[in-house]
């Protein structure tokens, strides 16, 4: 278990596991009664202090593989452990011989269930010869001047910004697609493919020169970004290569959409980076401005006249596209999952660009996903800075994932839902059911960084209500090989137990209402694009009058004597707003911004997700210093600042007065510096926010019944409408132009309802 200490700051503590419970029920029957799944949800690379960094191999299980951990039983004379999973008894080597009650190794400190393991001894590492990264650049030209200038600044910057040890490469696409070969300074030298034919990785190996067995030289467009020539650095005519890049100049007939043949590109990049040594780590960046119209891949017709798809379309199995779009992503993402490279994707457009068909590869390979208006949009060009950043700021990126799960017996592994892909590992920790991806008990992250978050759905198999005989403890070990940003193979092993339990009172007080939430928002977002014709409303709503149905204490019949539980207070808060939210209702999104805030819901942390589903909101006023706030219309004063934190926006919302005055320009006189100061707090406190983002937010001030005040008016329950204006005017506050009941409305049905399911 995490140290006491670390559990007060952070939910995580040392371990970086949070589960919906924290003791588990003994049987299968009990288990389907809790209603909310068994899930842990884990952060394999979390980035910690105390973390302890061991110079050696681990010691593992000779029938089970798991790891040496502190919760071993060990013998220290005749120097043995014993595995809490499967109770094998373990010799130790004779280097561990100088082992004591008063001299343990690291792995068996009893308050750090997470080690690290470094697999090169440290001495040994020589960082100039571990594998370099590679970046491989692909950017659309199909897009207005303008555009393609700010995409070229943001791609010169951050090749400025990549370790000396990095390869570039290079690929640009229109109509047709460009590999650009940078090892020569003297002439530019560029590879063409015919954009509206399906390129295989040999095809494209033949035609670069690179496949004759064996060679595995860095290909055509990789180039070492510290020495030599490269895109953008040095001197000599191939050095301005992007400055040359110009607009696709394939001619578009009116009335027609350009010729962009994204598909093809992504198939080119992924063979061309199928010539690098396996086992490197590389991503593929893709930057694009518009929907895929040519090749596989494409996602609308060359013809204006016909729309983009719709959620509509989707539904009515009217997008004619779709499906083959999504078949040709999902081959992708399997060859880059096979390589064990990263997909990326930058958009940046007004109108949508395949962001929903692209899902399936980002998701598997583990890739980052930005969606943004214009690529001068500070969404797009301080998130896609981010991704170069070292030190503080840096995402702490890494490549070749794998996780691996042990579990004691009688629990059995699902799936997972989050970026990764299923290893097909079979073992008796498979469970009948499948949850995302599942089958296995190992799978592949090709990519992931400090805040990856995964989702782990257990299923208990024991039929018995209890085992006399066994444990009253449970233990689940989760291992994370991974090679970090220096290049050094590392092996992260995560040990937790949790308490089985009998009775309901002990499931009470361990339930963790942010990860049941966050948990049941994953799950919903999955049964909508697994299941057809799945109404989520209906889903969530069924089983929150169940948990508090069996949760709950009241009399029978009377709900006005129902109460809940302390530990489940906020739970129905979060399903209200969670069935109000962007993940469950899809009207006025496109399917790519719905697809967009699934893929970030899936990857996040326990404490993003949360923010994701239910905002927080701060006030702040003359009279007191800033503080939490109902994220309720009520909220809204004339002489009140609300700053909003939807996790894909920020929110600066200036009540009326405070606006005039601001218009008049009070805050630049000496004497209401108190005012300026007032204005000054919420932007100061949204750029702390900004910064520790990744994707950049989009920062939104606004003024009360201006027109962007919708962003907030959208998140707030809306307990003052258009029925009850007459009493909210009197108050200074707002109302909210809406059908949808309030949560107080919510909260008496839930009540009424869970005490009739009784």
């Amino acid at each position: 278990m995490a140290a006491p200490e670390l559990d007060q700051t952070e939910p995580e503590g040392i371990e970086g596991v949070r589960m919906t419970w924290l003791n588990w029920p003994r049987s299968k029957v009990e288990a389907s009664k809790c209603v909310i799944p068994i899930a842990a949800s884990i952060q394999p690379i979390r980035p910690h202090v105390d973390l302890q960094i061991l110079p050696y191999a681990p010691l593992r299980c000779k029938t089970c593989s798991a790891v040496l951990n502190s919760f071993c039983r060990v013998d220290f004379a005749g120097l043995i452990w014993i595995c809490p999973f499967c109770f094998q008894r373990n010799q130790f080597p004779h280097y561990y011989s100088s082992i004591s009650q008063t001299n343990v190794p690291a792995e068996l400190y009893p308050n750090f269930p997470s080690v690290e393991y470094s697999i090169q001894n440290p001495q040994d590492f020589n960082p100039a010869a571990a594998p370099s990264p590679i970046f491989l650049f692909v950017l659309d030209t199909c897009m207005i001047e303008e555009e393609l200038e700010f995409a070229k600044s943001a791609l010169k910057r951050a090749i400025g910004m990549l370790p000396e040890n990095a390869m570039v490469g290079f690929v640009s696409y229109g109509t047709q697609v460009q590999v650009h070969e940078l090892g020569f300074s003297e002439m530019s030298k560029v590879y063409v493919f015919r954009g509206s034919k399906d390129i295989t990785k040999d095809q494209v190996l033949e035609q670069l020169g690179l496949a004759v067995p064996g060679n595995r030289r860095a290909g055509p467009g990789m180039q070492k970004s510290g020495g030599g020539p490269s895109p953008v650095a040095g001197a000599g005519p191939n050095t301005g290569l992007l400055d040359e890049l110009v607009t696709d100049q394939w001619p578009i007939a009116p009335g027609n959409r350009a010729l962009r043949c994204t598909g093809v590109a992504l198939s080119v990049a992924t063979g061309l980076l199928g010539a690098s040594t396996t086992g490197t780590g590389a991503r593929i960046i893709l930057l694009v401005g518009g929907p895929c119209t040519e090749g596989p891949g494409s996602i609308v017709s060359k013809d204006l006249s016909d729309p983009v798809r719709s959620h509509k379309d989707l539904d009515k199995d009217a997008a004619p596209f779709f499906k083959k779009a999504v078949h040709f992503y999902d081959e992708l993402g399997k060859q880059l999952v096979s390589q064990g490279h990263v997909l990326d994707v930058f958009a940046s457009a007004l109108d949508q660009v395949g962001i929903a068909e692209m899902k399936i590869a980002i998701e598997k390979t583990g890739g980052l996903v930005v969606l943004a208006e214009s690529f001068g949009h500070s969404v797009f060009k301080d998130s896609f800075k981010r991704i170069f950043e070292v030190g503080e700021q840096s995402l702490g990126l890494a490549f070749n994932g794998t996780l691996e799960i042990n579990c004691s017996k009688d629990i059995k592994v699902q799936g997972i839902i989050g970026p990764c892909t299923s290893l097909e590992k079979k073992g008796p920790a498979v469970a009948n059911t499948v949850i995302g991806q599942g089958n296995t008990t190992a799978w592949k992250m090709c990519g992931l960084d400090k805040s990856t978050c995964l989702t782990v759905f257990f299923d208990v198999s024991s039929s018995e209500k209890s085992d006399p005989a066994g444990s009253s403890q449970l233990y689940v070990q989760f291992l994370t090989s991974y090679q970090n940003s220096d290049g050094q193979m590392r092996l992260r092993v995560t040990t937790v137990t949790r308490s089985w339990v009998a009775g309901s009172e002990d499931l009470v007080q361990g339930f963790d209402q942010e990860v049941a939430a966050v948990v049941m928002s994953r799950l919903a977002s999955y049964k909508m694009e697994m299941e057809e014709g799945f109404d989520a409303t209906r889903w969530l709503d069924r089983n929150l009058i169940r948990l508090c149905s069996k949760f709950g204490e009241y009399r029978k019949d009377d709900h006005a004597s129902f109460t809940l539980n302390p530990c489940f207070s906020l739970f129905p808060q979060f399903m209200f707003n969670l069935r109000r939210s962007q993940f469950v209702q899809v009207f006025n999104n496109s399917p790519d911004e719905t697809a967009y805030f699934r893929i970030l819901l899936n990857r996040e942390s326990i404490s993003n997700a949360v923010v994701m589903i239910q905002p927080s909101l701060i006030s702040y006023a003359f009279s007191s210093l800033p503080a939490p706030a109902l994220l309720d219309v009520q909220s809204i004063a004339p002489d009140r600042i609300l700053l909003l934190d939807s996790y894909f926006s920020v929110v600066i919302f200036h009540g009326m007065s405070i606006a005039q005055w601001r218009n008049m320009g009070c805050q630049n006189q000496p004497e209401h510096e108190g005012f300026a100061m007032l204005l000054q707090a919420p932007q100061e406190d949204a750029q702390l926010i900004i910064r520790d983002r990744f994707p950049v937010p989009r920062l939104v001030v606004c003024d009360q019944h201006g027109s962007q005040a919708r962003f907030l008016l959208a998140k707030l329950n809306p307990s003052s409408t258009y029925n009850t204006a007459q009493e909210t005017m009197q108050t200074g506050s707002d109302v909210i132009f809406t059908d949808d009941v309030s949560l107080q409305v919510f909260i008496d049905h839930l009540q009424r309802l869970a005490v009739e399911a009784s």
